[in-house]
């Protein structure tokens, strides 16, 4: 075990800088199953650092502030069925961005916006 990082923790992890990081943690939550690690807050309320665990990726989320704005970002996660989480996403309060379709290569993918304004690419390799 390296005594570099936390044990369990992937080497690079995304780090996003969203709208509201409780919402996005209630996302990750009910549309892919995430573990809430940690999660430090600002004297003001608003996070200043939070993680969530999705499978074998840690992700790491903050409230954007004046000085760190919340961004646009995108993920893409594989899971074992592409068209019952983009569902649950939606249950999730996400918003479609597309729905899931196989094109030119092995994934089946669709995508969907969370309520923080990440974009999440949802793909399921079906050969």
């Amino acid at each position: 075990m390296p005594s570099w990082k936390p044990k369990g923790y992937n080497s690079a992890s995304p780090y996003l800088v969203v709208s509201n990081t409780n919402a996005t943690l209630e996302f990750l939550d009910r549309a892919f199953g995430a573990e809430r690690l940690r999660c430090l807050k600002r004297p003001d309320g608003t996070i200043m650092h939070a993680e969530a665990r999705i499978d074998d990726t840690v992700v790491m989320l903050s409230d954007g502030t004046s000085d760190w704005p919340a961004i646009p970002a995108h993920v893409h996660i594989y899971v074992p069925d592409v068209d019952a989480t983009y569902a649950q996403a939606l249950d999730a309060g996400a918003t479609s961005v597309m729905a899931p379709v196989k094109k030119d290569d092995e994934d089946k993918r669709g995508g969907v916006q969370d309520p923080g304004g990440t974009t999440w690419w949802i793909a399921t390799q079906v050969g």
